[in-house]
């Protein structure tokens, strides 16, 4: 432990924090590896994304520019997969909520079962003590009978336990997506959404109520509206926020005016994951010292919001 200079707040090292026992449950699992092992089996070093605060837009085009082109390799996949879990298992993650696009099969022309394979056979490998459970993850930018097809393709092999839905807000209307859901919610998957990433409280409540989401990823646009925070509260819903994500992309300034804060003290339930590792460089326990040092939190609230994620 050392003493934050100028408190009398004892904070956990880096290394203390990564032996900590944690959940990651917002994970896009080809862009939640270890940077350096994707790199090295690549050859050469990916340019650092910067916003120039266009927000998922800029983030699209860094990964068609810098990152599509690395899935031309044979192999690819397999260690983006396996960068995935070795970021995880050196976090002290032992619950792993992380998703893999439902329409990468389509776009790479790369049968499900491959992609299956690489899943199952790296978390036996690199992290089989990591409460695993895979994820379809879906872009809001396809029209929805393609979605649909996608996930009917996805979901026959019984494998994935939940379903995320991400890409710019406004794209679509949220209603547009209910089908998919009623059809992952009739599998038994466990149903997120990515709401007030940068949209409105008001968003954050309609994604949740359209979709009947089980948690909701990000949702820090609810901290604008008190009634839409109780109501998160009184509906228990979890809010699996990403601050160095929301930092990266400009939707907040500092780690110090992050709205977890305003969250958490309305009674928000939350957790802390990564997002994008591969892209924003932060781990768990990264995030968790930054939040500490800001005095964002004291170490007992962190805790908190750690055993939150593990008992989800």
């Amino acid at each position: 432990m050392i003493t934050l200079p100028g408190t009398e707040m004892e904070i956990p090292r880096l290394k203390e924090i990564r032996q900590l026992k944690k959940a990651d449950l917002h994970n896009h699992g080809l862009l939640g590896g270890k940077r350096s092992v994707v790199e090295k089996f690549y050859g050469r070093s990916f340019s650092r994304f910067k916003s120039t605060g266009n927000g998922i837009i800029d983030l699209n085009n860094w990964i068609v520019k810098e990152y599509r082109p690395f899935f031309s390799l044979p192999g690819s996949i397999e260690k983006a997969i396996e960068a995935a879990f070795l970021q995880a298992s050196s976090d002290g993650v032992v619950l792993l909520e992380m998703s893999v696009d439902g329409s990468f099969h389509r776009i790479f022309n790369v049968p499900p079962e491959k992609i299956i394979a690489a899943l199952q056979y790296y978390h036996k490998t690199v992290a089989p003590g990591i409460d695993f459970r895979p994820e379809i993850g879906f872009s809001k930018g396809f029209p929805i009978d393609v979605l649909l097809s996608d996930f009917k393709t996805m979901n026959e092999y019984g494998y994935f336990r939940a379903i995320d839905l991400y890409n710019e807000e406004d794209v679509q209307p949220v209603k547009n997506f209910k089908k998919l859901f009623q059809a992952a919610r009739k599998s038994g998957l466990k149903c997120k959404a990515h709401a007030g990433e940068f949209g409105s409280a008001e968003s954050v409540k309609e994604t949740a109520e359209v979709l009947e989401l089980d948690a909701i990823q990000h949702g820090i646009g609810a901290a604008g509206s008190p009634s839409v925070m109780r109501w998160l509260r009184d509906q228990n819903l979890q809010l699996n926020i990403c601050p160095t994500s929301n930092i990266r992309l400009k939707r907040i300034r500092s780690i110090r005016q992050h709205p977890i804060r305003t969250l958490y003290d309305h009674g928000v339930r939350v957790t802390i994951n990564t997002d994008d590792a591969l892209i924003f460089g932060d781990g768990l326990s990264e995030q968790y010292l930054k939040l500490l040092r800001a005095g964002v939190f004291n170490f007992q609230e962190i805790d908190q919001i750690r055993r939150n994620g593990l008992e989800d």
